[in-house]
């Protein structure tokens, strides 16, 4: 409800290379009830070239409920679902902002393009502006550079996915054709951001159940009569299936051998019921279960042609735990790959065998020689955040520059790329209501996408990885003076200790005219 200072400053100029998707925002506000209201966008046009308005995409900007750090205090309203809706009620003594996002075609002519934002009011005998259109001119500068598409990107996008949490906000069988159309569009929205990981869960509630929707083993256990094992892979190869399907298709993260809980279960056709098993790894009875599942999810990875990308993955378990796991994965087929989160020494031994290591955004500033080790074995180092640090993250209420900020911060530390616990672990409601303090987590912690929609958050997410590609791809065209120049901008963003004075949007600001003069 809050009006926005009017200030004299010129709508601002977005700035971007040939393929690449620029954000911009808008206010409206009004002391009268305007009724139903929609907006369009023009051709952008530079002399008789011409960006199409089909390549900007609209979205009202929702007002969903948040909390803060101290969750005891009062929660409140934060703007941050995107909403593609056409057209919205706007009532009286609010603001409403509109959000777009330009895809700036691989093929469009370097230049500035210039077009309209249009504001529609619906007729109202009660207002003198109904019927009318208001509008806000926008300004795009196109570099001659350009920027592949995401399914080309370096960046390590890892942001895990919870198929569950989408049949049931849809309220659709788990695993039908309906629960698949269902998950595509938010799916497919995570591969235009050059995600890289499909996350399989192939245990019961491999973090003890943590999120609404728990996850199920996408692989069934059936021990026989005789004592043999049997196993059912049909849902782990329909879901590998259609997530490959939507563009993603670089890495399979299977979850997991070292759960929170040290439960696993399987259906037992001697007792004809499901019987569970809590063990450890390094115990008997561990390697008694693992092994043989091991052995045949090997055989079957490599029959569907999928094993050279599939990584055993643990999280932030244990260095004895991990160890015991790796000896056992070693038993069962040495050449399984190894991805992990970690907020121990990267330098141990047990990081040292992770081909896929994660390490906390404030715990493991891995650099110099520590670093360059794992590069020359092709080994991936990727940070993370979850529910820490407090700053830098992705929380409903976090600066939404902080979003963009962990793309620079991938980039300075000379890490792969950025992962995050949960993509779209959707609570009761999440289209109104980010909070998930039942657990203790901050809100948006659980999720960057909405049902039907982005975020604010996710948007400015993949604004800094835009940059982390940018410079790959500029760097080796500089000089000398012109390295300098990127790498002092670079630079700070590289500590991993974020001081409460830290000015994110300054810092953005900063480097990105760095950037862009660059790119010129």
């Amino acid at each position: 409800s809050q009006v926005p200072a009017r200030t004299s400053q010129k709508s601002p100029v977005l700035r971007a290379w040939r393929g690449e998707r620029v954000s911009a925002q808008a206010v409206l506000a009004t002391p009268s009830d305007l009724g139903e209201v929609s907006f369009t966008v023009s051709d952008l046009k530079s002399g008789s070239f011409v960006i199409p308005a089909s390549a900007v995409r609209k979205y009202f900007v929702r007002y969903v409920l948040t909390d803060y750090f101290d969750l005891k205090k009062d929660s409140f309203l934060h703007a941050d679902r995107l909403d593609p809706a056409e057209s919205m009620k706007v009532e009286a003594n609010q603001t409403r902002p509109l959000w777009l996002d330009i895809h700036v075609p691989a093929d469009a002519k370097p230049g500035t393009y210039r077009g309209t934002l249009t504001v529609n009011l619906e007729p109202s005998p009660s207002l003198s502006l109904a019927g009318s259109a208001l509008s806000l001119p926008i300004e795009l500068q196109v570099a001659d550079r350009t920027l592949p598409d995401p399914s080309q990107w370096s960046f390590h996008l890892d942001l895990w996915q919870n198929p569950y949490a989408v049949a049931r906000f849809y309220d659709v069988p788990l695993w039908s054709q309906a629960h698949f159309d269902a998950m595509r569009p938010t799916m497919e929205l995570l591969a235009a951001a050059g995600q890289k990981v499909i996350t399989c869960s192939v245990i019961n509630k491999p973090w003890n159940g943590q999120t609404y929707d728990p996850f199920e083993s996408m692989i069934g256990k059936m021990r026989q009569i005789d004592g043999t094992w049997q196993y059912d892979y049909t849902v782990f190869d329909r879901w590998v299936e259609f997530m490959m399907s939507c563009g993603i298709t670089e890495q399979i993260d299977c979850y997991t051998l070292v759960p929170w809980h040290n439960r696993f279960d399987y259906y037992d056709c001697a007792s004809n019921m499901v019987q569970y098993l809590n063990c450890k790894p390094g115990e008997p009875k561990y390697r008694e279960f693992i092994v043989p599942f091991l052995k045949d999810l090997s055989r079957h990875l490599r029959e569907k042609g999928w094993f050279g990308r599939t990584y055993i993955a643990m999280d932030e378990r244990p260095k004895d735990q991990m160890e015991a796991a790796w000896r056992t994965i070693q038993e069962a087929d040495p050449e399984f790959k190894i991805e992990g989160a970690a907020n121990y020494s990267v330098e141990s031994e047990a990081a040292e065998r992770i081909d896929d290591l994660s390490v906390g955004f404030r715990y493991n500033l891995i650099q110099g020689e520590a670093l360059a080790k794992r590069n020359a074995k092709g080994q991936k180092i990727t940070f993370y955040t979850c529910c820490s640090p407090d700053r830098p993250n992705t929380f409903t209420f976090s600066p939404p520059a902080e979003s963009a900020y962990l793309g620079w911060h991938a980039l300075a530390c000379g890490y792969d790329g950025y992962l995050r616990w949960a993509y779209n672990s959707w609570n009761a409601n999440p289209g109104i209501d980010s909070r998930f303090s039942s657990k203790g987590w901050y809100s948006g912690d659980c999720f960057l996408a909405y049902p039907g929609g982005s975020s604010i958050r996710f948007e400015r997410l993949v604004e800094g990885i835009q940059a982390y590609e940018k410079v790959r791809l500029l760097r080796p065209t500089l000089t000398a003076s012109q390295q300098k120049q990127l790498d002092e901008a670079v630079s700070q963003f590289a500590p991993n200790v974020y001081p409460k004075e830290q000015d994110p949007v300054g810092m953005l600001r900063k480097a990105g005219d760095v950037l862009w003069k660059l790119s010129k």
